[in-house]
């Protein structure tokens, strides 16, 4: 039985302007001790994604389809049931830790209250365990930061906070969205490192949604990539960086910084993603590809496998070439 499987989850929000669809029927599943990453520019449907699985919409927001995580429904669970999911079974890492922390407790008084609320552990036993956790994460003098509050730490220090929160109760899954954005390419390095010690000793499965394909490549078995709302592409991340066949998948890996060439001007995708509320007819990516057609231009290519494991959504797939240094197409 696979861990999560995800079948045409759609999710919506009700605006002045009209109905906003940010994810379209996205599809997509994780065994266990797994990696995905979910990639894409700003407004791709990234983070909603990662929302609607947790239940933490906005209130306009809606949700339909089905995600299954060990069989269960998960979508538009009860409050109460969904409680007991969260944390316990599926926890998250948000962007920004410093909004995500509470300014006015403890670090310590933060974490001992997870324990004592979803494990029923006592104060002297939530600390301990949370000094552990601490040390897990490799945070210097643990038990000394546990009577220290968020704005006495550094970023990344904060960020090994949220994440040894987050693995307090040893979840089975861990949703981690942009969990490197406001860290340094040093402190990067080590949160990635870290999340990829922690997979290890826990056996955790990780959904990574990031803009930063570097960030894939570290730690992610497989990548599903995103735009308007739609899965583009999906398969291996072998196959992903070294035989990408959609054009937005190749352009975002074009837009790549390489080690190997010096002063040379990175390629982008030119234009801008749509606004969903005027989606154009047809593939959401015609106005910024260079290989659009006229049939792009008058519907929407369906989601279809071309290759054992492998998905995309496309009607004139460009050729598969090498994007990456060093790489085999």
């Amino acid at each position: 039985m696979k861990l999560l499987d995800v079948k045409d989850l759609e999710v919506q929000f009700a605006t002045p302007e009209g109905s906003v669809v940010a994810v379209n029927k996205l599809n997509f599943s994780l065994d266990k001790g797994q990696t995905l990453g979910i990639v894409g520019e700003s407004g791709s449907g990234k983070s909603q994604t990662a929302f609607a699985l947790m239940g933490l919409l906005a209130k306009n927001g809606t949700i339909s389809g089905s995600a299954k995580f060990e069989g269960q429904e998960v979508l538009n669970l009860p409050e109460k049931q969904l409680n007991n999911i969260r944390a316990e079974q599926i926890a998250m890492i948000f962007q920004d830790p410093m909004t995500s922390l509470n300014p006015y407790m403890k670090v310590g008084t933060q974490l001992m209250e997870v324990l004592i609320k979803h494990k029923g552990m006592s104060k002297q036993d939530a600390f301990n365990h949370s000094v552990r956790m601490l040390d897990a994460v490799k945070m210097p003098e643990a038990h000394k930061r546990m009577a220290m509050y968020p704005h006495e730490f550094s970023g990344g220090m904060r960020q090994r906070v949220m994440i040894a929160m987050a693995l307090l109760c040893q979840p089975k899954l861990l949703i981690a969205d942009e969990p490197t954005t406001a860290l340094d390419v040093t402190v990067q390095a080590q949160i990635m490192s870290l999340l990829n010690e922690l997979k290890d000793d826990f056996g955790t499965s990780i959904i990574m949604i990031t803009h930063d394909l570097g960030v894939v490549a570290g730690i992610c078995d497989s990548v599903l990539v995103m735009y308007a709302g739609r899965t583009m592409e999906y398969g291996s991340v072998r196959d992903i960086f070294y035989r990408p066949t959609h054009p937005y998948t190749q352009g975002l890996l074009k837009a790549i910084p390489r080690l190997d060439t010096e002063g040379e001007i990175l390629p982008t995708i030119p234009g801008n993603p749509p606004n969903l509320l005027r989606l154009p007819v047809g593939c959401p990516f015609q106005q910024r590809c260079e290989f659009v057609t006229e049939q792009c231009q008058q519907s929407a290519p369906a989601l279809a496998e071309f290759e054992a494991g492998r998905q995309r959504a496309c009607f004139n797939p460009p050729a598969a070439i090498a994007t990456v240094s060093g790489s085999e197409a």
